[in-house]
């Protein structure tokens, strides 16, 4: 979600469907199948190590944001190094600690015998991503929405490990989001999906928010569109109804 804060209001013309869930990729020795939510088991991030999350997330790309254009305050995001973005992620996440009651996110890993961590998802309470709430994207054409209302949850992120992307692994880290985000006592949780245009390729980093399609399927419904490139999707989980255009 790095350039949400620069985007160009507006209401956008009518937009094609995200594209559809990825074909199977290919390999010099062959197509690669793809990983289905059965294939995982995901947890929450205090279950997992912080070797797991390094894993994930790598040295590049998001390895380097480490989730925490959202999180932090003030100097931090401008001037901190990578290293201390990880370690703050880390300390977030409360990896490692099992009995912590709170967390930072979701990690998946591969039922294999190792046990693989291949993908991570950035959801909790709404209010803890001070710079979310600072964004006009975020809130435009909802003007009666209680930005302070913690028990409105938010999806801000995906990390799929380099070598298991484009197999559906979102795919399953967003349904497992809108059940944690559910079990947790959350009356509503919400993300804000990257929208395709016309002609204009998107790449793989763009979409850490999370492609429209991917929030469909999980059972979030558009309820605004404030920008080109940007929708709003949300599921209230109080009166068990998804609302938005959609519905």
């Amino acid at each position: 979600m790095g350039k949400a804060g620069n985007e160009k209001t507006g209401m956008a013309p009518d937009q094609p469907d995200e594209p559809t869930r990825p074909t199977e990729p290919t390999t010099p020795t062959g197509p690669v199948p793809p990983i289905k939510a059965d294939d995982l088991s995901i947890v929450p991030a205090n279950h997992a190590s912080a070797d797991d999350l390094k894993a994930v997330f790598g040295t590049r790309d998001c390895g380097r944001c480490n989730c925490q254009r959202f999180k932090t305050r003030g100097w931090f995001w401008e001037q901190a190094t990578d290293e201390q973005r990880r370690a703050q992620l880390i300390d977030q996440a409360n990896c490692g600690d099992p009995a912590a009651t709170s967390t930072t996110g979701l990690v998946a890993f591969l039922k294999d015998p190792q046990a693989t961590p291949v993908g991570w998802v950035a959801v909790e309470p709404r209010t803890e991503y001070p710079r979310l709430l600072r964004l006009p994207t975020v809130w435009k054409g909802r003007p009666d929405e209680d930005k302070h209302d913690d028990s409105v949850w938010a999806v801000t992120c995906f990390v799929v490990r380099k070598g298991y992307r484009k197999r559906g692994i979102t795919y399953a880290l967003a349904e497992a989001a809108v059940g944690y985000a559910r079990a947790s006592g959350a009356r509503a949780l919400e993300a804000y999906a990257m929208l395709t245009q016309p002609g204009r390729e998107i790449t793989w980093g763009e979409l850490h928010v999370g492609a429209r399609q991917v929030y469909a399927e999980a059972g979030l419904a558009e309820v605004s569109r404030p920008s080109v490139r940007r929708a709003v999707m949300r599921i209230d989980f109080d009166s068990s109804r998804i609302y938005g255009p959609d519905q």
